[in-house]
């Protein structure tokens, strides 16, 4: 399939950074890598997850893109997840810790084509 021919995917606006994380850390622990893309559109800073929601119906899987936007960029590289009791440590970090499970947060040129933001 041709660049041009790929479809849109499913935007889906998570309420904040935290949940993202939550979101990349259960994936994470069910052994997929994973990682955090952050592109500028509209002014705008946007973090996101693409995922597959499988076996919807008839079709094989819907691709979603999970995001959250911020008007100013991270101050990292990194996000870091802990969570134990009795709370939840969500950090944006330049660099990694003992204890945390660090998620990259990868910088691309320009929002994917395929992805469409509303």
């Amino acid at each position: 399939m041709k660049a041009h021919e790929v479809k849109t995917i499913e935007a889906l606006r998570v309420e904040g950074l935290n949940d993202l994380a939550r979101f990349a850390a259960s994936m994470a622990a069910l052994g997929q890598p994973v990682y955090v893309i952050h592109f500028k559109h509209q002014d705008k800073h946007v973090y996101g997850i693409f995922a597959v929601f499988h076996d919807f119906y008839e079709l094989y899987g819907v691709p979603l893109f999970y995001f959250h936007e911020t008007d100013e960029p991270l101050p990292g590289n990194y996000i870091l997840i802990k969570a134990e009791e009795p709370k939840e440590t969500i950090l944006v970090s330049e660099g990694t810790r003992p204890g945390y499970m660090v998620i990259p947060i990868v910088s691309i040129r320009e929002k994917p084509r395929f992805v469409s933001l509303s």
